[in-house]
């Protein structure tokens, strides 16, 4: 297992589609493990494999919810969302930058799980969200795409901690 470099705002591969897996093979579940491993160092809830530079449909989403495993979603692909809800959104590859962004409240996603058995998971409130931005990233299209005008906020990393135990605190 490995943290890998996460692609920062500005790198085109971020803009870029990424492609279904074919084979979930031995190369492909230790990338699962990296992206684990690279989101719980950086703390966050869900990481996109072209966040990573790897252009595969590969997402892993952790809401660090006592005695739950983190999601693992492979060539997800959402299939119903209802209602919406605003809510605060910030993203790895975009340090330091927050907005507000309208999401589906639910969403029904299918996917492969990492045995290549098919799954579906009906998601509410934060993983909802975190699905919606990890398929967005693998569409090529990252959050700042998608804000409420007038909502992008910069802030200090020592804001950012502050935002962090916040957020883990609704849960």
């Amino acid at each position: 297992m490995a943290i890998r470099m996460i692609r920062q705002d500005g790198d085109e591969i971020l803009k870029k589609k990424s492609k279904d897996v074919d084979v979930i093979d031995d190369k492909i579940k230790e990338l699962i493990k990296d992206m684990i491993d690279t989101m719980h160092k950086y703390d966050g809830v869900g990481l996109a494999a072209v966040q990573v530079g790897i252009l595969k449909r590969i997402v892993v989403i952790d809401l660090y919810e006592e005695g739950k495993e983190p999601y693992i979603l492979i060539n997800p692909e959402i299939i119903e969302t209802k209602g919406e809800q605003e809510v605060d959104e910030g993203c790895l590859s975009f340090p330091n930058k927050y907005a507000k962004i309208i999401r589906p409240k639910e969403v029904k996603l299918r996917a492969l799980n990492e045995k290549g058995e098919q799954i579906e998971i009906v998601g509410q409130d934060l993983l909802a969200q975190a699905m919606c931005h990890e398929v967005d990233h693998l569409n090529g299209v990252v959050f700042v795409e998608k804000i409420i005008p007038g909502t992008l906020e910069v802030v200090t990393p020592e804001d950012k901690e502050n935002r962090k135990s916040k957020n883990r605190k609704k849960k």
